[in-house]
């Protein structure tokens, strides 16, 4: 935008101060905040409130990886005692209706997060108008704002196939019918990796198919290696460098999957989890003056602005980590920039520190992480000596219940700093003790910082306080 574009716009009459096109997480805080601190704000959705995290994404997946973890439960008890008088009997619609009923809950509340304060709430889908990037058009009404924020997301990818058509994508797993006695799962990412042990532990046959030689990548590889190892003895079979040809459907209406090297494996359903992409078709962005990258995703700086002067982009539709708690964060640092807050006395937020998000992964045991993977620290801090304190044992909880699994630590330390640079686990309730540590790991703990912190005694989370002797060097 040139000067003159600049000071057209100020003088310019505007029917909002922001205009919010998407409704998810990030969309809807910006949005409520701005009108919480007095400005005339819309916001345009054409689907349900909450985005994807909210309707088919966090919040489902970890009450069906909750509905899962009862048939572990109900295993376990015997070794505490309790005697089933009849074997447990799964209801999958039972299921289903009771999460419709909690997500449909949720919308309300976000639709009345939005009302509260005031902002506009536009059903349908919007669109920049051609040439102004501070026009956007819904449902053929034009409106006009001084600020655009664009948060619209992202949607599952499925690469083009023979039978793409009979794929399913994780959107659709939460209302399959009827329920899947065979589940071919294809991808290896945390999408892929907690679909298939929702299914495997609510009665599924589940097949998981990678076309790389590991799960996950971008995570730790010691903890690659060792959840692979625990999702396998929890009888999900992973197949590892395939790829799918084709898949057909079969006379008596199962699915055939054929695979690159000629196997032919036979689903009642055939799970998709192959990756996300930005959402920005139908957006206008070209029109606009809004670029993008090779992978659709809009280009921002670090301030979350858009090639265009006014327009932001936040969230999983830009260039930046794909994380609901990352696109809330997003959205404060834009807030605070357009509409300080006149109580605030440390003046506007910075942006996350991207190296030090904590993230979880809600596989069978769980996957939790903060910081650098050991490869991702050895780059970083090239030249370095990096620590690695690594532990792995059956928790107190397995010692009775009969079952094999295995918990897994690993921290890494920054040598010259003593600071700790990367946490890991895989276990019983992983997130929750993360987060924890990600809280130190941000204000810079050190390793000496965790030797001096005295365990829980008897916990899992003790072990990250206790380990003394370094694995590697």
């Amino acid at each position: 935008m040139t000067d003159a574009d600049s000071s057209s716009s100020k003088q310019r009459s505007f029917d909002f101060d922001l205009f919010v096109i998407g409704g998810g997480s990030g969309g809807v805080r910006a949005a409520r905040m701005a009108a919480a601190r007095g400005a005339k704000v819309a916001l345009a959705e054409s689907g349900a409130l909450g985005g994807t995290c909210v309707n088919v994404g966090c919040i489902p997946k970890k009450l069906y990886s909750y509905a899962a973890g009862y048939a572990e439960s109900f295993e376990e008890s015997e070794g505490y005692g309790w005697q089933l008088t009849s074997a447990p009997r799964f209801d999958w619609q039972r299921l289903k209706d009771a999460r419709a009923k909690e997500i449909g809950r949720l919308n309300g509340v976000y639709l009345n997060l939005l009302n509260g304060p005031g902002v506009k709430v536009l059903r349908g889908h919007a669109r920049f108008a051609e040439g102004d990037a501070h026009t956007v058009e819904v449902n053929g009404e034009r409106h006009t704002a001084r600020h655009v924020i664009v948060a619209t997301g992202g949607r599952p990818y499925v690469p083009d196939f023979p039978g793409r058509e009979l794929a399913m994508v994780s959107d659709a797993m939460f209302d399959l019918d009827p329920f899947p006695q065979r589940l071919v799962v294809v991808g290896g990412g945390y999408i892929a990796c907690e679909f298939a042990s929702i299914f495997k532990g609510l009665g599924s046959l589940v097949t998981q198919l990678l076309r790389r030689a590991h799960v996950l990548t971008g995570f730790d590889e010691d903890l690659r290696h060792f959840i692979a190892d625990e999702m396998g003895k929890t009888g999900i079979d992973i197949r590892c460098n395939v790829q799918v040809s084709s898949i057909r459907r079969a006379d008596d209406g199962a699915l055939t999957v054929v695979l690159d090297r000629g196997q032919e494996l036979r689903a009642d359903a055939v799970l998709f989890a192959t990756g996300r992409i930005p959402n920005t078709e139908g957006l206008g962005l070209a029109q606009a003056g809004i670029e993008t990258d090779e992978n659709g995703a809009i280009r921002v700086d670090a301030g979350y602005r858009t090639s265009q002067r006014g327009v932001y982009a936040l969230g999983d539709v830009s260039t930046r980590l794909q994380l609901t708690p990352v696109a809330l964060a997003e959205a404060m640092v834009v807030v605070d920039e357009l509409f300080p807050d006149p109580k605030s006395k440390g003046g506007p937020r910075q942006p996350p520190d991207y190296d030090f998000v904590p993230t979880a992964v809600f596989t069978h045991p769980n996957i939790a992480t903060c910081g650098y993977t050991e490869a991702q620290a050895r780059k970083q801090f090239a030249g370095d000596k990096i620590i690695v304190y690594a532990t792995e044992f059956k928790s107190l909880r397995h010692t009775l219940s009969g079952r094999s699994e295995r918990t897994f630590m690993k921290l890494l330390v920054h040598e010259p700093t003593d600071r700790v640079v990367g946490l890991h686990m895989v276990g019983a309730e992983a997130g929750e003790i993360v987060q924890g540590f990600a809280v130190a790991m941000q204000a810079g703990a050190t390793k000496a910082h965790f030797d001096r912190t005295i365990g829980i005694h008897p916990t899992s989370a003790e072990e990250f306080v206790t380990m003394r002797e370094p694995s590697v060097g």
